[in-house]
């Protein structure tokens, strides 16, 4: 139903890249927080554990620590699978007992990937090894990993919508983009990126200081 990797680049910037046979995954599956790190929660998915595992990241506890204490602290944490990740790229992850299908997940240097109903278990090891090998910013990083799983087999069945988001220094996500129903979500999110990094700093600029940002480019703000 979903595969997702968690990857940080070292320099304070954690994201999260995220594709699924359902609709608007990225919409319930990606937690981010900047300074803190990042957390996913899928697999018949409870969007409040992810916020509680970066609540827990946030007082200082390791990756695996954090997730120990939201599974302790929940019932029916068997259906559920999540991933997180600490800023200086300590991982963890956790898959229940009733995760559906074929199910992985593996935690690698700066990153950590899962996935349920998958084709196979080597989509996952193909998403974590493709991370680590991309060179570029992190946004691209993270769509090379989520396309090398579709390359691997991805999903059993087709996939339907797919999500990336980013935080680093502010407050906000500098990227978050979404494709929620597509034929060939990956790909449209690949799209959609090439799109917003050139101008993903200039947003950043406005929302911190508009005196100095650049001009939209549109008619009335050439």
């Amino acid at each position: 139903m979903t595969f997702s990797v968690l990857g940080t680049d070292g320099r304070g910037a954690v994201g999260m890249a995220v594709t699924s046979s359902s609709p608007a995954v990225a919409a319930r599956c990606i937690h981010l927080r900047a300074g803190v790190g990042g957390a996913a929660s899928q697999n018949v998915t409870d969007p409040r554990l992810g916020r509680e595992v970066l609540d827990a990241l946030s007082t200082g506890l390791s990756a695996p620590e954090a997730l120990d204490r939201v599974v302790e602290a929940h019932d029916l944490t068997e259906y559920r699978q999540l991933t997180a990740l600490r800023l200086d790229g300590g991982g963890a992850a956790f898959t229940g007992a009733e995760a559906l299908g074929v199910h992985h997940h593996r935690i690698g240097s700066g990153v950590v990937a899962a996935g349920n109903m998958l084709a196979g278990t080597e989509v996952v090891d193909a998403v974590v090894e493709a991370f680590e090998a991309a060179p570029g910013d992190l946004e691209v990083r993270l769509v090379a990993a989520l396309a090398a799983g579709l390359r691997a087999g991805g999903e059993a069945g087709p996939l339907h919508s797919a999500g990336l988001a980013v935080v680093r220094e502010v407050a906000w996500r500098e990227t978050d983009l979404r494709v929620d129903w597509s034929e060939e979500p990956v790909e449209q999110l690949r799209g959609l990126l090439d799109l917003w990094l050139p101008q993903r700093d200039d947003y950043v600029t406005r929302g911190l200081d508009p005196t100095a940002a650049p001009s939209y480019g549109v008619p009335g703000n050439e």
